[in-house]
């Protein structure tokens, strides 16, 4: 099959940021709707930034056709102050500043009511399919450069490194730089390495790291499968990526990662997928075949509920309710896969704003609004709510 390593085509998706052309704003419809919160600090945990410039790893490594170039060249952008993302050479999309910017982003966040942003790379850049020792230097300068942005606004940014797991001893080195040098609270990794799925031995050296050090694993869905079946209605992105995460998760519980190492702090990317619908089916092939299901981990499914946590994009208020009754509001975290517009971002659906659907949830307390929002980040980080957010 044809993988994505989170990329397609220019000709098989928009060009602006990602995922889906970002709708034009409609003047006055996201104020009207949006909640200037003035009770709660709102911290959205799921947001990407690039650098604004990468090396030819191509031409430095003297191979690979998925190293990824920026051309600013604003003779050639459809949208002055943009960037053209280059693939292999060849014209891939046209991006933001906010994909790079810090202070665009805090024009945006300001908007949105946003006071802190958690900031991570964008799986395309995880670079696992390449040699470790470069998938290293590449893991390290994106980390130098994510450790410089949030150093210029420290109460509104925090930083989640990546590493190269397809060496786990050298991603476990790295893992205790960003944090023990760098400052960062956790990485992001992808929801698969290659062939290996996460409860794959090879992976131990990070998963004992990572333990050990208190990090923060946020997992994203990556590398879908693109050909065949999977060319249209953009299913990589909507069916995919469900997939992918919910197979992270049930590696991580069936698999015994959570088993052999209990004070892990993870937390999946986009609600955990199609997870929390299917926990039911899981739990039950748990039971009526352990033969097969049963072989890692001694304890089923449902043990390891309220020992990760998951963000909240899911795109819906009834998705949310589902998500929150089966993982528990305490291990809800807010996102928005910022600046993405198949994320909950302004301007890319009518309404649409990050945290839109925790705020339109009535069946949530004041207290369980507050922890999704931030207090529930903070603690997965080990963070003080007086460190962050707009200086008063």
């Amino acid at each position: 099959p044809t993988h994505s390593h989170n990329l397609q085509s220019p000709m098989s998706r928009p060009e602006v940021n990602g995922e889906g052309a970002g709708a034009a704003e409609q003047p006055g419809s996201q104020a009207k709707k949006r909640r200037v919160d003035k009770k709660n600090l709102r911290l959205d945990f799921h947001t990407h930034l690039l650098p604004r410039d990468l090396p030819d790893y191509k031409a430095e490594f003297g191979y690979g056709d998925g190293w990824v170039t920026f051309d600013h060249d604003q003779s050639k952008v459809k949208t002055q102050g943009n960037c053209r993302m280059m693939k292999n050479g060849s014209f891939f999309r046209e991006i933001e500043p906010n994909c790079w910017d810090v202070d665009a982003r805090i024009k945006d966040m300001d908007r949105d009511g946003i006071d802190v942003q958690v900031m991570c790379t964008v799986p395309v850049m995880f670079s696992y399919w390449a040699q470790p020792e470069h998938t290293v230097k590449v893991s390290q300068q994106l980390n130098n450069d994510l450790a410089e942005q949030c150093r210029k606004y420290p109460r509104r940014f925090i930083g989640l490194a990546t590493v190269p797991m397809n060496d786990p001893t050298l991603a476990a080195a790295e893992l205790k730089r960003c944090v023990q040098d760098l400052g960062m609270p956790g990485v992001q990794i992808g929801s698969h390495i290659n062939k290996w799925n996460l409860d794959s031995p090879e992976l131990k050296p990070f998963w004992l790291e990572a333990e050990t050090l208190g990090a923060v694993v946020f997992i994203h869905p990556w590398d879908m499968e693109l050909g065949g079946r999977h060319e249209k209605h953009w299913l990589p992105w909507l069916v995919g990526m469900p997939y992918e995460t919910c197979h992270a998760v049930v590696c991580c519980l069936l698999g015994g990662v959570l088993q052999s190492y209990p004070k892990l702090k993870l937390c999946f990317a986009h609600g955990a997928g199609s997870f929390p619908f299917t926990l039911g089916r899981i739990e039950h092939g748990f039971h009526c075949r352990p033969d097969l299901c049963a072989t890692a981990s001694k304890h089923p499914p449902k043990y390891y509920i309220g020992k990760f946590h998951t963000d909240s994009i899911v795109h819906d208020g009834e998705a949310l309710r589902c998500l929150i009754s089966t993982i528990g509001a305490k291990k809800i975290v807010m996102g928005s896969d910022y600046p993405f517009p198949l994320g909950e971002v302004t301007g890319s659906a009518e309404g649409v704003y990050p945290g839109v659907y925790v705020d339109e949830a009535t069946f949530l307390s004041d207290e369980e609004t507050s922890d999704i929002l931030a207090g529930n980040a903070l603690e997965l980080l080990s963070l003080k709510r007086e460190d962050y957010g707009p200086e008063l």
